[in-house]
């Protein structure tokens, strides 16, 4: 009898198990749909948090920039990539996550049933936003390794060639005029709207000032195409003040405080100083911002001629293993979970038209004025005054029409000091006028380079395509030029 019970629970295990075998198959932790509104929102957070962090895996920009050195390693300050996979970390950030999220939250969108809460303009405008921040995740894969799988990406071809990066631009271009043409109206997209609330209007602004940056991008290599997109754009409406910036505010509460909270204090990590590039321009122009960019380690300097005191700011040896209380380090905002992150803003707007001014473009003011403008809006950014504005720009060494170097010089080392903390930018803005003047890496010996090299899994699983595009660029290496980088 007892063989008989023993039998009949193995029979019943069995017969359980065959009739849910099929189970296996589903997966009960994730959702087996996501809603467009939840892919649109997951795409803007990963795509800032990839912009904002500065963990070495992720995103190095902050140290390609040279507004950042290391301590105990420096590999990342001496341009390493391939180590710690960031440039594939890049690739597949933009193009696996942020690029088919978006893909898929349009599609979602199109096919959604029009009904009295969901009118055909609502469709319209949201997949228009969609677009607009794919066409921005575009451009930065493009602005970072040049050649890229475009045309064929996100086909059934699983091989897919490599696009000319000139002729990508021109084509997120007219993509982009597409957009603007349909963004009107209203939105229901509403929270899942991380950073405009489903507000059109300053998404209709976001995306004319995109174009005004590739605009300026291309200007060195087309300037009668970067001279239409300027104007046109700003007689559709740019940014008019902080208040339209495309800028993500972060919370308190993980996982969505700002990365750089999570890299700099949750971590218990020492990783990061001043970089002395930065801090010696700074320190030499008595910059206003730089309580505000860096704290701790400084010194007290006296003027022997007129007794006035002056806080030097100390940064370590850029490209060199530093010892991290030897020198200033990342101030107390960049520690703070809540700390907003920008992508494109009205500072950044200000040095572009400053330079579309001086290549004699008609944007309204002169190239002075929106010079004086960017500073200023980078100031008040940070906590400062407009008093202290003033009294930065009527610094000789400072004010533009008595500043160092010509009118690319001038505009690029206010630039690239008002894009600290947005690393990316400001690495950019140095590739785009070969200044301000940067530092040889300690170790690496040589400048920054200008794109990363396409990453190890291409040369495995899109093997032939990759080689013709290394080919076609000159090469993979960290110093090929991408198409706009004309000095």
């Amino acid at each position: 009898m007892k063989k008989i019970y023993v039998l009949s629970i193995l029979l019943f295990g069995m017969f359980s198990c065959s009739q849910n075998l099929t189970d296996l198959n589903v997966d009960n932790k994730n959702p087996r749909e996501v809603e467009a509104d939840v892919l649109f929102a997951n795409a803007t957070s990963e795509l800032f948090d990839f912009m904002a962090s500065t963990n070495v895996n992720i995103n190095n920009f902050r140290l390609w920039a040279q507004q950042w050195a290391q301590t105990t390693y420096a590999d990342e300050s001496n341009y390493e990539l391939s180590e710690r996979r960031v440039d594939e970390r890049a690739w597949n950030t933009l193009y696996a996550t942020v690029i088919r999220d978006l893909k898929e939250a349009k599609t979602l969108w199109a096919e959604k049933e029009l009904s009295p809460a969901f009118l055909e303009e609502h469709q319209r405008n949201q997949i228009a936003m969609a677009e607009v921040m794919e066409i921005f995740a575009w451009h930065l894969l493009v602005d970072i390794f040049g050649d890229i799988p475009y045309t064929a990406a996100f086909t059934d071809d699983v091989t897919p060639a490599y696009d000319d990066d000139a002729a990508i631009y021109a084509d997120l271009a007219a993509r982009l005029d597409a957009a603007i043409g349909k963004l009107s109206g209203a939105s229901v997209v509403g929270s899942s709207d991380l950073v405009y609330g489903g507000d059109v209007a300053k998404w209709k602004k976001m995306a004319n000032t995109l174009k005004v940056r590739m605009g300026i991008r291309m200007a060195d290599m087309n300037n009668a195409t970067a001279k239409q997109m300027v104007e046109a754009a700003l007689s559709s409406g740019v940014f008019e003040s902080s208040d339209d910036d495309f800028r993500l505010h972060y919370t308190s509460s993980t996982p969505h405080t700002n990365p750089l909270w999570v890299d700099l204090v949750q971590s218990g990590r020492s990783d990061f100083v001043a970089a002395n590039t930065i801090v010696d321009k700074m320190n030499a122009l008595e910059d206003p911002r730089l309580p505000y960019f860096f704290e701790d380690q400084y010194e007290v300097v006296i003027d022997t001629n007129t007794g006035e005191t002056a806080i030097q700011f100390l940064g370590g040896i850029y490209g060199d293993n530093n010892n991290y209380n030897s020198f200033s380090h990342p101030g107390e905002l960049q520690k703070m979970p809540t700390f907003s992150h920008s992508i494109l803003d009205y500072t950044e707007l200000s040095f572009l038209l400053a330079d579309a001014a001086e290549r004699g473009y008609s944007v309204g003011k002169s190239a002075e004025e929106y010079y004086n403008q960017g500073i200023t809006s980078s100031i008040l950014e940070w906590g400062g005054t407009t008093a202290e504005a003033n009294t930065y720009l009527a610094n000789p060494d400072v004010a533009y029409s008595t500043a160092q170097g010509d009118w690319k010089e001038k505009i690029a080392l206010q630039k690239w000091l008002a894009m600290y903390n947005r690393g990316f930018e400001a690495w950019t803005t140095w590739r785009v006028y070969d200044a301000p003047e940067l530092n040889i890496a300690a170790q690496a010996g040589t400048l920054p380079p200008t794109r990363y090299t396409y990453p190890t899994s291409e040369y495995s699983l899109n093997g032939d395509n990759v080689e013709a595009a290394s080919g076609a660029i000159g090469g993979n290496t960290k110093f090929v030029k991408v198409f706009w980088d004309m000095n």
